[in-house]
């Protein structure tokens, strides 16, 4: 019998250290061939767009997707995940807070395996929803000191540093600008909706990491071009969607200053398969975009646990 969570549910179960593991996880039986994940397709439909993303991990027994309506008032997110042993419908999830937790353990994740050891402070553009699990994410992996946040808003970026600090139990100071932001920090991630550039070249230094994690659109760009060209090492969370999805690469390839033949898939480095950053004078960069992968592998495991504590609706069929 089907089970169905909702947004309360996931709340009850999920934390952030679950979804790093289950994605470190994922990651890896992606490198070895157990893992089958597809780009994001895009249906319009007026307004908005009808967005589906899917996913198979037969050594766990499932296969399932993501779907949403995207458009002005906003979007509501579920996974299905259905057996691979003829069983049918295993789960139905309300998707918004895993998604905004699965989306922050990536950049936790790459920034465990590329940034420069050690402990290390961050630098926030951006201080919406998803900003938040993005410093959780970080801290929960790395040994961070202090951080600092810039949004265009000054009450917004004073809320978060205020809520962060108390939470997470780190400095976290507002900073004025961008470029104050980005002054004398280790990592740096961007976390925004902005179509054009919040990060230029001349804001990135040797032996920095760098997470984009704000846009899944060819519209929009979070890094200009001379930002791209700067960096040493760059990771993708998949090439394929990267392609169609990432605008500051895709921008970067159309003009000639970056081959895709240099993206490394995130799979490649956690399963060990490419090393990342191989000096520490490096520049490193994370694009995320999201994947039904990670979708799938953080909703096994809610499926799981919601099985042994009895937690969720039993669906007739």
């Amino acid at each position: 019998m089907a089970i169905y969570l909702t947004e309360a549910d996931v709340d009850r179960l999920l934390d952030m250290e679950l979804a790093v593991d289950a994605l470190d996880e994922a990651f890896k039986a992606r490198a070895v061939g157990e893992v089958t994940n597809t780009a994001r397709s895009r249906m319009p439909i007026g307004g908005g767009s009808y967005n589906l993303m899917a996913a198979s991990w037969p050594a766990k027994g499932v296969v399932g997707h993501k779907s949403y309506t995207a458009g002005p008032g906003g979007a509501r997110f579920h996974v299905a995940i259905f057996s691979t042993n003829g069983d049918g419908l295993l789960a139905m999830i309300e998707a918004s807070r895993l998604g905004q937790v699965r989306t922050g353990a990536a950049s936790g994740l790459a920034t465990r395996y590329l940034a420069n050891g050690g402990p290390i402070s961050v630098g926030m553009i951006g201080s919406g929803y998803q900003a938040e699990t993005q410093l959780e994410a970080i801290a929960s992996c790395c040994d961070v000191t202090s951080a600092k946040v810039f949004s265009r808003r000054e009450e917004s970026r004073d809320r978060f540093a205020a809520a962060a600090s108390e939470r997470l139990g780190i400095a976290v100071a507002a900073a004025g600008s961008r470029e104050e932001c980005a002054e004398g920090v280790q990592v740096l991630v961007a976390v925004t909706s902005s179509v054009d550039p919040v990060i230029t070249g001349d804001m990135l230094s040797a032996g920095m990491h760098v997470n984009a994690a704000g846009n899944n659109s060819w519209l929009k760009r979070e890094l200009d071009t001379s930002a791209v060209v700067k960096c040493d090492v760059v990771v993708v969370d998949d090439v394929d969607q990267a392609k169609i999805e990432c605008g500051e690469l895709m921008r970067a390839a159309e003009i000639g200053r970056f081959s895709w033949d240099e993206a490394i898939p995130i799979h490649a480095v956690a399963g060990g398969g490419h090393r990342g950053r191989t000096d520490s004078s490096q520049i490193t960069l994370f694009e995320s975009q999201g994947l039904a992968l990670e979708d799938l592998a953080v909703g096994e495991r809610l499926y799981r646990m919601a099985l042994e504590q009895g937690i969720g609706v039993r669906l007739p069929g």
